[in-house]
């Protein structure tokens, strides 16, 4: 990451946010009048009861989707001003995903998976794989990299995951439910992971988590309920 923000300058602010889906004619307000300021090199987890908007939030702070009103500002870029194509540029630079599901490609190995975000920075084939190589040693998985998913345990496949999460060195990471489908052990194991890249990567990190023993490590909980946020 660059010098250009403080740990304690905002890195997503979100102002007099909206988002409204529709049902037919029907409007339904998932979002009403939210705003937010995530801290860079903070780990956040928002919590609330399922419907309450956390994903939602969490899509708009990763580019994924648009607000229906209000102004949106994440690692620097005003994300309301931009087209599709280049929110999904954008998105490719600073965002790094885990979600509960690991989608890695069941055919490539895991060295291929964590590569795949770097085929689109037009980079050579040995850099790729030089990147790909050292995030698998960031999260511990140096020797597994010739693996398929399926010789994988779940909790060395949410590794995989994270290190597809960070090859390209993302300056925000969004995680919905990472450790939602994993054991008490496994799950221990990511968070830790998760803690080291914020604290030894100075990684900014944005969680939803309906787990309290995951909201415990974040150093910022926030509530949503029902579109609005709660002390």
């Amino acid at each position: 990451m660059t010098g250009e923000m403080t740990e304690t300058a905002p890195i997503v602010t979100l102002s007099g946010i909206n988002k409204t889906f529709y049902r037919g004619k029907e409007p339904i307000h998932v979002l009403e009048n939210l705003d937010l300021d995530v801290p860079g090199g903070s780990f956040e987890a928002l919590m609330g009861p399922s419907g309450s908007g956390k994903s939602t939030l969490l899509n708009l702070i990763a580019g994924l989707d648009e607000p229906s009103a209000g102004s949106l500002t994440v690692a620097g870029a005003n994300l309301g001003n931009m087209s599709e194509g280049q929110r999904a540029a954008w998105r490719a630079q600073n965002i790094g995903f885990v979600f509960q599901t690991y989608n890695l490609m069941p055919v490539l190995t895991a060295l291929e998976n964590v590569e795949l975000p770097l085929l689109l920075a037009k980079l050579p084939a040995a850099e790729r794989r030089k990147r790909a190589e050292i995030a698998l040693r960031v999260v511990g998985l140096e020797d597994r990299g010739g693996h398929l998913p399926r010789q994988l345990s779940g909790g060395q496949e949410q590794r995989v995951t994270i290190a597809r999460a960070i090859v390209a060195d993302p300056k925000i990471i969004v995680a919905d439910e990472p450790t939602g489908d994993l054991d008490r052990d496994s799950a221990n194991d990511i968070l830790n992971l998760l803690d080291k890249l914020n604290k030894e990567f100075n990684k900014t990190i944005v969680m939803v988590t309906h787990d309290p023993a995951a909201a415990e490590r974040a150093q910022i909980v926030r509530r949503l309920d029902k579109g609005a946020l709660v002390s």
